[in-house]
């Protein structure tokens, strides 16, 4: 592949102009507290399809030929890259069939398919769904536009660089979300085009990290299985076209714990007013995990905000644990009237908030006169969680913590 230039990457910005938002900014207090030094996160959850997606997608499909728009496309994708064809289709007249996995979030599918785009949902993960497409594009003659791996699809991604280095000239670290590299790639093409001295750090979660195995090769190392809540990002293998150029620019990656990824989405809901997907908020887990090596100022790349609302409870509540504001605990009481309310004062008396009980009498590890209560508490942190648990012992109770950090 030949190399990227400036004027490669400007052409492609210039093709999105009037398609694609400028995405904001914003610097965030809290990141910049805990970091010591700036912290900036460019909002693509806020582009339209609610990712940056859209921007590769439309730069691929405006350069087929008329005889390949005739024939229409199809592509593959847990999501995002399945919106951003569906709208670039639609802005461009182009018939587009998307398969999506069988678990792909609800509001994704219905997005695309409000895009115009015909949805078919095919395989339990992404590598299916991919199967399916290819074997269609095969079987109709209809053009694959792939997530990543494709130079136009990386040249639309690497309009982002050059909108951090003109919004933040002063940067010096870039973390970026990263699944198949086409975003890595691209904005690491941009930063060495423009000449910036910029670190750019590639983020994955380590339970779909594809990257760090691939770069020690030389060459696409396939996971053998992934794991992870940050399904915009669990792709089992980069190509070797996003390998290629992430080697050549030396940009480093980074893997980050469901936990990490989990806080992250909380930090960013609670003190950044964002709604972002798993896959998006990965950079600032980065942060959360220490911000050791990240010169400031850093901007974060929040590459996506479709999430499932269902499935952002249930992580934002994980995030909640993890970060220490609830407690889940069995406690063993006399089996007599009183117990629980004298349990439920001590409780009260350390100032936190009953959520659920549940009594068990029945276990076969539990004295004829016993009872195991299975409490839920809200507190204000892991030192209020020790709090309460030390004041439990003191008041003579048996406890075991099941949940807290």
């Amino acid at each position: 592949m030949s190399e990227i230039s400036l004027a490669d990457v400007e052409d492609a910005a210039a093709l999105l102009s009037g398609v694609t938002t400028r995405t904001p900014v914003e610097r965030s207090g809290a990141l910049s507290g805990l970091a010591g030094t700036p912290v900036l996160l460019k909002c693509e959850n806020l582009q339209r399809t609610g990712s940056f997606k859209l921007r590769g997608a439309y730069v691929r499909l405006s350069r087929l030929t008329a005889e390949e728009r005739a024939r229409g496309v199809v592509a593959a994708s847990a999501g995002n890259h399945a919106q951003g064809v569906a709208l670039a289709a639609r802005e461009l007249g182009i018939s587009a069939v998307v398969y999506m996995p069988r678990g792909a979030a609800l509001p994704k599918l219905a997005a695309t398919r409000g895009y115009g785009a015909e949805v078919r949902q095919e395989g339990a993960d992404i590598t299916g769904a991919l199967a399916a497409a290819q074997r269609e594009a095969a079987a109709t003659g209809r053009v694959f536009i792939p997530p990543f791996d494709h130079r136009d699809v990386v040249l639309g991604q690497a309009t982002i660089g050059l909108e951090v280095l003109d919004q933040v000239p002063d940067v010096r670290t870039i973390l970026v979300p990263t699944g198949g590299g086409g975003l890595l790639a691209g904005i690491v093409a941009a930063v060495h085009a423009r000449g910036a001295d910029v670190r750019v750090v590639g983020v994955q979660a380590a339970e779909a990290a594809a990257f760090p195995a691939s770069l020690v090769a030389g060459r696409p190392v396939p996971l053998e299985r992934m794991s992870t809540i940050a399904d915009g990002i669990a792709v089992p293998l980069p190509s070797e076209l996003t390998l290629g150029i992430v080697r050549r620019h030396l940009a480093d990656v980074r893997t980050v714990s469901e936990e990490s990824i989990s806080r992250a989405l909380l930090l960013l809901s609670e003190r950044a007013k964002l709604v972002v997907e798993p896959s998006g908020a990965v950079g600032v887990a980065a942060l959360l995990d220490g911000p050791t090596g990240l010169e400031g100022p850093v901007v974060v790349v929040l590459s996506g905000g479709n999430v499932d609302t269902l499935v952002l409870h249930r992580i934002l509540r994980h995030g909640l644990v993890a970060a220490g504001r609830y407690l889940q605990m069995e406690v063993r009481v006399p089996d007599q009237p009183g117990s629980l309310a004298g349990l439920l004062g001590v409780l009260a008396a350390t100032g936190s908030n009953v959520v659920s009980i549940r009594h068990d009498r029945t276990a076969a590890d539990l004295g004829v006169a016993e009872v195991r209560i299975g409490v839920e508490v809200e507190t204000k942190g892991t030192a209020h969680c020790h709090e309460v648990v030390t004041a439990l012992q003191e008041a003579g109770y048996g406890v075991l913590v099941r949940s807290a950090e």
